[in-house]
């Protein structure tokens, strides 16, 4: 009989050291973000700095498609809810773009400045204002501290109203984070300051779905055991619950080109965004 047990949750919560030249991200990202970002801006087709708040970090980005769009895919950026903004990610908005859809993709206030409480609320708001400007479905996707948001938008004490709800069509957390209580054990919490009510409150491993959601858990299958056992922690809770989930850890992957799928618009994280 095999016990788990894991003795260091700062070493559990990191990346970069465990993948070779994992020094290279999310700087790897920077080039063809920017560039993907003047190509959409020359064919008019980006609205860049799009506010949906007072604060100088509450704005999107919005790529739109050619003529009318399907629906809206909302990304949400990581970086432990304490780093980055929504101009490393650009890129990742051209498979669902192909397909028709427009993507919003927002930045937040970082960690310690806000709680994860405030930037929950915020990407709220995020949301609400590109689902003002796009009409039809909405897919919410994010990564890493995203996919905590992207899942917690659809969790018990959501801050998106009940109109926007009724349109989300399916919710893909990729590298998520659904349970925060191990995190208060590493040195994030240094910055993140998570305490176990707020844990217990923004932890969508440990809330109920808001209806019966669609709700795909997605992770690279060669990221650390943490990042997987949250990944299938979070399916296994939520079936129980009434939603229609799925866990899948896709091979040969690790906790950054597990997002390449994004920009591919023949990959299936892609096609279960844009499904009628």
């Amino acid at each position: 009989m095999i016990f788990h047990h894991v003795s260091d949750f700062t070493d559990a919560y990191s990346n970069g050291i465990h993948i070779a030249r994992g020094d290279r991200w999310p700087e790897a990202w920077v080039k063809s973000a920017a560039d993907y970002r003047q190509t959409m801006q020359s064919a008019g087709r980006a609205r860049l700095g799009q506010s949906y708040g007072p604060g100088e970090r509450h704005r999107y980005d919005l790529f739109l498609p050619i003529g009318a769009p399907r629906g809206l895919v909302v990304f949400i950026h990581g970086g432990y809810w304490m780093s980055l903004d929504n101009s490393y990610w650009s890129h990742f908005a051209q498979g669902a773009v192909q397909h028709g859809y427009a993507v919003a993709m927002p930045s937040y206030d970082l960690c310690p400045q806000v709680r994860i409480a405030g930037i929950v609320r915020q990407i709220g708001a995020a949301i609400t204002a590109a689902a003002t400007e796009v009409p039809g479905p909405i897919a919410i996707t994010g990564h890493s501290a995203g996919g905590h948001l992207t899942a917690r938008m659809l969790s018990e004490g959501t801050p998106l109203p009940a109109e926007v709800i009724a349109r989300v069509s399916i919710c893909l957390p990729i590298s998520g984070l659904f349970d925060l209580r191990p995190l208060m054990q590493s040195r994030l919490n240094e910055t993140l300051q998570i305490d176990e009510a707020e844990a217990l409150a923004e932890s969508p491993a440990l809330l109920r779905p808001v209806k019966p959601v669609r709700m795909m858990a997605w992770v690279g299958g060669g990221e650390r055991e943490e990042f997987r056992r949250q990944n299938a922690l979070l399916a296994n809770v939520w079936t129980g619950l009434g939603a229609r989930t799925a866990a899948w850890a896709e091979p040969d992957r690790h906790h950054f080109d597990v997002l390449d799928g994004l920009a591919d618009p023949a990959h299936p994280m892609v096609r279960l965004l844009t499904a009628d």
